[in-house]
C-alpha cells in the first residue's frame, strides 16, 4: 500500500473518520483556496529541526515535554492565556532538565489544536439531538441547531489565531521571557507556596546553585544568548483533513512536503486506520508524526502503522504516544514496547496519561484524578525500565490558568471544588500548580533512572 503516488488529496480517495459533513460543498472549496494561497504558519527547517532534536529523545539523549490546551478555544483566546501556559511550559523544563541532565524539547498543543473527535456523532440533552460539538474550527458549542452547522469560515479564524498565537510565542522564546534565571525563580514562587515545600526545596536550592555558579563563571544572559532564548514548537492532532491539506507546502530547498500547520502532527487514537484518510496524509508529510496508542492498539498493527508512515526507519520521525488509563497500562503496554524494541524501530515514547483517566465526578462534571495520571506515568517509566527501551517524554493537557477541572494534587482540589472555576469545553486540563507537581515528581522518576 505504501508505494501508491502520494499527493496532499490523495487522502480524499480513503476513508476518513471524524471529519463533519459540510452543507455547502462550494463555500468549502473557497474556503481551502483562501487557506492554500495563504502563508504557512510554520517551516520546513522548523520541522526537521524538531526531527533532529526528536531523534536524540529516541536515544535518550534528551526528553520531550508536550503540553496544552485539551482544545483551542476561539472565546478564550488572549496573549495572557498564551504567555501563562508558555510560562508554566517553562518552568516545568527548567526542573526536567536539571533532574535528567539533558536537554527538554519543548512542544506546544497550541496554535492549531482546535479539533476534537467525538465518541458519538451526536449528543442528546433534556430530549433534544443535535450533532456533537466538534471544535472551534468546525461548529459551536452552544447547544443550538444553528450553532452545530460545521462551518467551513471558521477554518479561516483558527487559521488567523494560531497566526497571531505562534508569532507571540517566537516574541517570548526569543525576547529574554526564556531567561533561565526569571524562569527559576516562578518556580522558586512556587516552591515556597507548596504543600509539598520540603520535597521539592531541596531541588530548588541545587538550581539555586547551579546559576550561582554559571554566574561565577561569566556565563550569564549577555554573554550566553541559549540562556535567555529557547527553542519552542507546536504540535496538534491532524483531524481536520481540508485544513491541513490546505496548509501543505513543498519545501523548495529540498521538493519535500510538509504540514505547515504546525511543527508536530499527530494521529488520534480513532484515526489510526492503516488503510484511513488519516494515515494516509501523515505518510506523506515529512514533519514528525505522533500517534496515539491505546488500550486496543495491537503490536503488529502497531509496527505496521510504524512502517506505513516511517518506511525508512528515520530516528525523529515517530511518537507513539501512550494512552491508556491507569488501570490498563501494565496489562497492553509491555507488549507494544517488546514489539517495537524487536523490531528494530526507532521511535519517541512518550506517555499521555490524560485521556485514559477520565472519569465523572459525583457532581456532574467531566474529571481526572492527579492520583491516577501519575499512577500511569509511573507506570509508563517503569515498563520502559524493565523492558530496556527509553522513556521518552510526557504529552499533557494543561493550562497556564487557575482552573480547577482536576481534582487532587498537594494542592488538593476535590469533587465539590470543580464547579468553582471550571472552563474547558472539552477534557479537564491540569492548572499550573498541577502541572509543575506533576513536573517535580516526574524530576524525581528521571534522577532515579540517571543513577
Amino acid at each position: 500500500m505504501s508505494n501508491t503516488i502520494w499527493t496532499p488529496a490523495s487522502w480524499r480517495e480513503k476513508n476518513a473518520l471524524q471529519m463533519p459533513t459540510y452543507p455547502d460543498q462550494q463555500v468549502l472549496e473557497r474556503v481551502e483556496g483562501q487557506l492554500t494561497a495563504l502563508p504557512p504558519l510554520v517551516f520546513a527547517g522548523e520541522a526537521r529541526q524538531l526531527q533532529a532534536e526528536l531523534a536524540e529523545v529516541a536515544q535518550g539523549r534528551a526528553f520531550l515535554l508536550q503540553g496544552g490546551d485539551c482544545a483551542e478555544s476561539f472565546d478564550e483566546f488572549s496573549a495572557n492565556h498564551i504567555r501563562d501556559t508558555f510560562m508554566v511550559l517553562l518552568q516545568m523544563a527548567v526542573v526536567l532538565t536539571f533532574a535528567g541532565q539533558s536537554p527538554v524539547v519543548k512542544v506546544g498543543r497550541m496554535a492549531g489544536q482546535f479539533a476534537k473527535p467525538r465518541s458519538s456523532d451526536t449528543e442528546t440533552i433534556d430530549g433534544v439531538t443535535l450533532p456533537s460539538y466538534r471544535g472551534d474550527i468546525i461548529n459551536d458549542n452552544a447547544f443550538t441547531a444553528e450553532a452545530r452547522i460545521p462551518d467551513p469560515e471558521r477554518m479561516i479564524k483558527a487559521y488567523n489565531q494560531a497566526a497571531s498565537t505562534l508569532n507571540l510565542l517566537r516574541a517570548f522564546s526569543r525576547g529574554g521571557m526564556a531567561d533561565l534565571h526569571q524562569v527559576h525563580q516562578w518556580n522558586r514562587d512556587f516552591v515556597e507556596k507548596s504543600p509539598a515545600l520540603e520535597r521539592y526545596h531541596d531541588l530548588a536550592e541545587r538550581i539555586d546553585e547551579t546559576l550561582a555558579f554559571m554566574n561565577a563563571c561569566g556565563i550569564t544572559p549577555a554573554s550566553s544568548p541559549g540562556i535567555n532564548e529557547t527553542r519552542f514548537y507546536t504540535a496538534h492532532e491532524a483531524l481536520l483533513l481540508p485544513y491541513e491539506q490546505a496548509l501543505t507546502r513543498q519545501d523548495s530547498l529540498t521538493g519535500d512536503w510538509f504540514g505547515c500547520s504546525a511543527h508536530m502532527l499527530w494521529i488520534g487514537d480513532r484515526t489510526r486506520q492503516l488503510d484511513g484518510a488519516h494515515v494516509e496524509y501523515c505518510r506523506g508529510v515529512n514533519n514528525p508524526i505522533g500517534v496515539k496508542a491505546g488500550p486496543t492498539t495491537d503490536p503488529d498493527d502497531l509496527i505496521r502503522l510504524l512502517d506505513r508512515i516511517n518506511p525508512d526507519n528515520k530516528p525523529g520521525r515517530m511518537n507513539v504516544i501512550v494512552r491508556m488509563g491507569a488501570d490498563k497500562i501494565q496489562q497492553h503496554m509491555p507488549a507494544l514496547v517488546s514489539k517495537v524494541q524487536s523490531e528494530g524501530r526507532s521511535v519517541v515514547w512518550s506517555s499521555d496519561p490524560m485521556h485514559g483517566n477520565t472519569i465523572k465526578a459525583s457532581t456532574g462534571f467531566k474529571t481526572r484524578d492527579v492520583h491516577a495520571v501519575l499512577q500511569e506515568m509511573r507506570h509508563f517509566f517503569a515498563i520502559h525500565k524493565a523492558e530496556g527501551s527509553i522513556a521518552g517524554g510526557v504529552h499533557l493537557e494543561m493550562t497556564g490558568r487557575n482552573v480547577t477541572e482536576c481534582i487532587g494534587g498537594r494542592f488538593q482540589i476535590t469533587e465539590q471544588d470543580l464547579g468553582d472555576r471550571y472552563h474547558t469545553f472539552c477534557d479537564p486540563r491540569l492548572n499550573a500548580d498541577q502541572s509543575l507537581e506533576l513536573a517535580f515528581l516526574v524530576a524525581d522518576t528521571l534522577k532515579e533512572l540517571r543513577n
